[in-house]
């Protein structure tokens, strides 16, 4: 079920959403759902925007003691 909603933006903003919708062959309406819609879907799939490497590795050290002192030391043993 569509509800009407009311937005209350600068003019200028309007205007550019207005000449964007007549550009696109959009109505003004469906840019604004597309736009809650693309922000909704980027919540939900946040983990889905990692590149493929970082996330196989995602929750590699769940549980695990190691914190950001461990890596310095790691890197000053690695480097020095």
């Amino acid at each position: 079920m569509n509800t009407k909603l009311t937005l209350r933006l600068d003019e200028d903003l309007i205007e550019f959403a207005k000449a964007y919708a007549a550009e696109t062959g959009k109505p003004l309406s469906q840019l604004v759902a597309d736009l809650f819609r693309l922000l909704r879907e980027g919540q939900q799939t946040d983990e889905q925007s990692l590149p493929p490497r970082v996330r196989s590795l995602k929750g590699a050290l769940k549980g695990s003691s190691l914190d950001e002192t461990d890596y310095h030391r790691h890197l000053e043993q690695k480097y020095l």
